[in-house]
């Protein structure tokens, strides 16, 4: 769906670069960033088949990489793979136990101890440590791909919760919110503490207004003096956008992460686009 690449990448320079993915069922994007300067090289994002199984899903993702220049090369600095999906669950780290994830993640999310690695990955802003699934065969298959790099799984959340959490040291928002395909992520962070994240999914465009104002009243934020900051696959001209300034009138774009560098080339992307994938960097 798009593809941007900066003149500066360099494939035999791969020993000084992170790549970043990030698996959805349905999509899957990319991006590489220079460790020396934190330049972005590179950023592409796939539509994937539709299918019925982690098999299925796993050939797919097989064939993207066998037909890639840069995929399945080795001796990157770093490798880091985030997964999109409905199971996880936050916990606070007082209450962690390394040897409970299931138990955390049966509270919140259903999953297959045959087919499922569990996981954790302890956000490093936030503090609360994400416990989530990731299809068996992936990992594995992964795992073997990267064999030669210094690879890290972790959640779609992590991202999301630490690239807000660095956005908001500098802009005061009442919410903040990632507009995924067909899914809505909520983060409300107060005195630059994470107060709620939840992830939902959307069935009807009624959907999102629901879920906003259920937040805002769970959380006793006002219409009238609230603001929204928006990233993910929305625009100014989008049905999403309007029917959000209906109820809320401080609504704005969020801002691509100021930590990373950008070269021309990415002006062609909005600049509140992809903000999962680019905090992935965070996500040490």
């Amino acid at each position: 769906l798009k593809s941007v690449k900066d003149d500066k990448l360099d494939v035999d320079q791969r020993a000084h670069y992170h790549l970043y993915l990030l698996i959805g069922s349905r999509d899957f994007q990319l991006t590489v960033v220079d460790s020396r300067d934190n330049r972005c090289l590179l950023l592409e994002d796939f539509k994937l088949a539709s299918t019925s199984n982690q098999q299925e899903h796993l050939k797919i993702l097989q064939r993207l990489f066998e037909a890639h220049h840069l995929l399945q090369a080795g001796f990157w600095k770093s490798v880091r793979v985030g997964f999109k999906n409905a199971q996880f669950c936050l916990v606070p780290p007082q209450l962690f136990n390394a040897q409970e994830l299931g138990t955390y993640l049966r509270l919140n999310a259903q999953f297959s101890p045959e087919k499922d690695e569990l996981m954790y990955y302890k956000n490093i802003k936030s503090d609360a440590v994400c416990v989530f699934a990731a299809p068996k065969v992936v990992v594995e298959w992964l795992r073997k791909v990267y064999a030669n790099a210094k690879i890290g799984f972790i959640h779609q959340s992590s991202a999301l919760i630490e690239g807000v959490l660095k956005y908001a040291e500098r802009n005061k928002n009442t919410l903040y919110l990632y507009i995924d395909r067909f899914v809505m992520h909520i983060i409300a962070i107060k005195a630059g503490k994470l107060v709620f994240y939840n992830r939902f999914e959307i069935k009807v465009f009624s959907d999102y207004i629901r879920y906003i104002m259920h937040v805002m009243q769970a959380l006793r934020l006002k219409q009238e003096t609230g603001d929204l900051a928006l990233w993910g696959y929305i625009g100014k001209d989008s049905p999403h956008y309007k029917e959000f300034y209906k109820y809320i009138q401080n609504v704005s774009f969020g801002d691509r992460p100021r930590y990373l560098k950008y070269g021309y080339v990415f002006d062609e992307l909005q600049d509140h686009q992809f903000f999962d994938l680019y905090n992935i960097h965070l996500c040490e």
